[in-house]
């Protein structure tokens, strides 16, 4: 039996994010090509994924511990993080 298609990757959650899911992160196996497909995807989940990551919120997001936009392609064993963007001095 095949494997099915996508990549797997870990995605992280920080902050208000991960207060509001519920969770700090999870192992998701993805077809989205690109960090704002995946956040697509995550939110299509509904309930608590669709408000924490609908496309209105300010949210930001790094791909092996570097900022990266939407447009950054995913690689499969990378680590996605999600968190709001940070304010203070």
């Amino acid at each position: 039996m095949s494997e099915p298609a996508g990549v797997q990757v870990t995605v992280r959650y920080f902050a208000s994010l991960r207060e509001a899911l519920g969770t700090g992160g999870e192992q998701v196996r993805t077809s989205a090509a690109t960090l704002g497909a995946l956040r697509a995807e995550l939110a299509a989940r509904g309930g608590a994924y669709a408000e924490a990551l609908a496309p209105q919120k300010a949210v930001r997001a790094a791909l092996n511990q570097v900022m990266a936009d939407d447009a950054r392609a995913l690689v499969a064993g990378a680590e996605v993080a999600f968190f709001p963007p940070v304010t203070g001095g």
